[in-house]
Formats: structure tokens, C-alpha cells, sequence
């Protein structure tokens, strides 16, 4: 059969152009991935604020069912609320929680000494831990000749003038940029809290028209699956925190109630915030004694099975269907590639994630309209 020198030339150009997508859309991905890589930290920050939002638009909502106010007013009598019922909290309890929290961090860190100290004494080798030091016997030597030296020079002083002018700039960064980042997530809560339509609108109207009814389907589906899980995971943290408080304060461990506040928030980071609580439970209750630890161990595998077989099967039944080796998986990648705030926000990633896959493995197609 002959190709006419015309079929030629448009195959050519066909095959042209797919390279040529081909390679902008490879290039585009490419991209999108560095972004990503680059400016993590700050589009994790954006989803943080957003996460607020939808908690602050399903309280909102949640009042909407017993008032007919108007959104705005909603979301002002909501807003008023959590700020009294903070402020409250650090009203009443600030000065408590204060020396709890001071008291708890000296006692953490003499129980790393002395589980060290246990561990060195049985032949275990921690060095490779860094979780304490000891006294090195040279620098406590008894009977020793007190050792004068001459005055420091100008540049030794000025040495030791620099590194505590750096140390002080790091800690007030730190300060300005944990309280910036703050402040950021609260302005952008409210900000989507208060206009929720218009930022849904917006999402509607960059998708191309072609799938505008599958993206409109997709974000609420994710709307209504992030404000179902964010309602169970906060009835789970305040279940976890008050149990944890009284067992404490019943087993007679110093601190209970701070100890309660950060199991309760921990809570948030399914698996590995609880397992970071239980040791941090475990190690506070080492200065009362070993049968004290033991209780307070025995507590915390009874607060976790609550947690793991109980509260979240029944609350998050219709939220999230999760296997935990999957998201205990992926709370690890996104921990080791982006710290803290990818630990923290994996569970509602993955959750999004989940929402997409699902959409488009029982997604049918309209079927083509019949032509006239």
C-alpha cells in the first residue's frame, strides 16, 4: 500500500507534537517535584491552616443544625468559644502546667541518666545513643589542687561574647518563626473558614471544564472525609488526655495532668505519637518508683488499646479505612523526608489520597450522547 507523501509529512507532525508534550509535561512534573521538594516546609504550613479551616467550617456547621444564623456570625460565636475556653484554660491552669511541664523536663532527663547509667552497668553499649552523660571521674577526682589560670584574653572573651550573641539570635529566630508560623495557620483557618464557598469555587473554576463535575465530586468528597475524621480525632485526643490525667493522678505520678495534655496531643500522630507518650509516661514514672512505672506502663497499653479498638473503630468508621502497616509506612517517609510537620500531617495526606483512588476506582463514565 503507498503513503502519499501528505500522510507522511502529517504523521511526522503527529508524532512531533506527542514528543514535544510528552517532553513539557515530563518537564512540568519534574518541576512541580523540585517545588514541592524545595518549599515543603511552607506548603505544609498552607495545609495546616487549611486543616484548621475545615475544623472551625464543621463546628460552624455543626451550630448551623440548632440556629439559623447567618455563616459569618457562626463562625465569630465559634471563634469566641475556643478562645474563652483557652484563655480559661491558661487562666486557671497556666501556672499549674507551667511548673508540671518545668518539673517533668528536669525528671525526663535525670531518667535518661540513670537508664544509661542501668544499661552501661549490664554491658550494654549507649554511646552510639547520646541520651546522658555522666561525670567523667578526672573532672571529680576529690582532694585535687585547685588549678588557677590567668585572666582570658580579648579575643577569648570576644569569642564567647559571639557565641552567646549566636545562640541568643537562634533562639529568638526560633521564637519569631514558631510564633510567625503560628499566627499564619490561624489567619489562614479563619480565612477559609469564613469564605469556604469562594475557595471552593476557586478550585472548581482552574479545573478544566471537561472534568469539573469528577473535581467538584472529588473535593467534597474530601471536605466531608477530612471534617468526619477531624471531629473524631479531637473527641479521641480529649478521651486519651483525660484518661491518662486521672490514671496518673490515681497511680500517684508527679506531673499527671501535663503528662495527660501530651498524650492527648500526641494523640493526633496515630502509632508514633503513641508510642512516643507511653516512653515519655513511662520514663516520668521511673522517679516514683518501679511499681509506679509498671502501672503507669499498664496504663498506657490499656489507654492504647482504648484508643486503637474502641474510640477509633467507632468514630472514624465512616471516615477513614486505613490499613496501619499503610499509614505507619507512610508516616515514615514523610517524617524521614520533611521532619516533624510531615509526621504530623501524614494521616490527612494520606486520607486525601485515599479520597482520589477510591473516586476513580468506582468512577463510571457517562455513557456518550447519542448522536442526532
Amino acid at each position: 500500500m503507498t503513503v502519499s507523501a501528505n500522510d507522511r509529512t502529517e504523521t511526522r507532525n503527529d508524532l512531533a507534537w506527542a514528543i514535544a508534550v510528552g517532553g513539557i509535561g515530563v518537564v512540568l512534573f519534574a518541576s512541580l517535584l523540585a517545588f514541592t521538594w524545595y518549599f515543603a516546609a511552607t506548603l505544609l504550613l498552607i495545609f495546616a491552616g487549611m486543616l484548621l479551616g475545615v475544623g472551625l467550617n464543621a463546628a460552624t456547621s455543626a451550630l448551623g443544625r440548632y440556629t439559623r444564623l447567618p455563616h459569618p456570625l457562626r463562625l465569630i460565636i465559634v471563634c469566641v468559644v475556643l478562645a474563652a475556653l483557652f484563655a480559661g484554660v491558661a487562666y486557671l491552669g497556666g501556672a499549674t502546667i507551667a511548673d508540671q511541664a518545668s518539673a517533668l523536663s528536669k525528671t525526663i532527663k535525670s531518667q535518661l541518666v540513670n537508664v544509661k547509667t542501668f544499661l552501661d552497668s549490664h554491658g550494654i553499649d549507649t554511646s552510639f545513643f547520646d541520651i546522658g552523660s555522666t561525670p567523667s571521674p578526672s573532672s571529680s577526682t576529690p582532694n585535687a589542687a585547685p588549678s588557677y589560670s590567668a585572666l582570658p584574653s580579648a579575643g577569648t572573651l570576644a569569642s564567647s561574647g559571639g557565641a552567646i550573641v549566636s545562640q541568643t539570635v537562634k533562639v529568638i529566630v526560633g521564637t519569631v518563626g514558631a510564633v510567625g508560623n503560628f499566627f499564619i495557620a490561624l489567619f489562614l483557618g479563619l480565612a477559609f473558614a469564613a469564605q469556604p464557598s469562594v475557595y471552593r469555587s476557586g478550585l472548581l473554576f482552574i479545573a478544566p471544564a471537561k472534568i469539573r463535575a469528577r473535581a467538584t465530586i472529588i473535593i467534597d468528597q474530601i471536605g466531608e472525609t477530612l471534617e468526619r475524621w477531624l471531629i473524631a480525632q479531637i473527641v479521641v485526643m480529649l478521651a486519651v488526655g483525660a484518661v491518662t490525667w486521672i490514671g496518673l493522678a490515681i497511680i500517684g505520678v508527679p506531673g499527671s495532668f501535663i503528662l495527660g495534655v501530651q498524650a492527648g496531643l500526641l494523640a493526633f500522630i496515630p502509632t508514633v505519637g503513641a508510642i512516643v507518650a507511653g516512653v515519655i509516661v513511662v520514663l516520668a514514672s521511673l522517679a516514683t518508683g518501679w511499681i509506679a512505672a509498671l502501672s503507669a506502663l499498664i496504663l498506657f497499653l490499656g489507654v492504647h488499646a482504648m484508643e486503637s479498638y474502641l474510640l477509633t473503630p467507632i468514630l472514624q468508621r465512616h471516615a477513614l479505612d486505613i490499613p496501619p502497616a499503610t499509614l505507619f509506612a507512610f508516616q515514615i517517609l514523610l517524617g524521614v523526608v520533611f521532619g516533624i510537620w510531615g509526621l504530623a500531617l501524614a494521616l490527612p495526606l494520606i486520607a486525601i489520597a485515599k479520597v482520589i483512588i477510591d473516586h476513580f476506582k468506582t468512577y463510571e463514565a457517562p455513557p456518550p450522547a447519542a448522536e442526532a
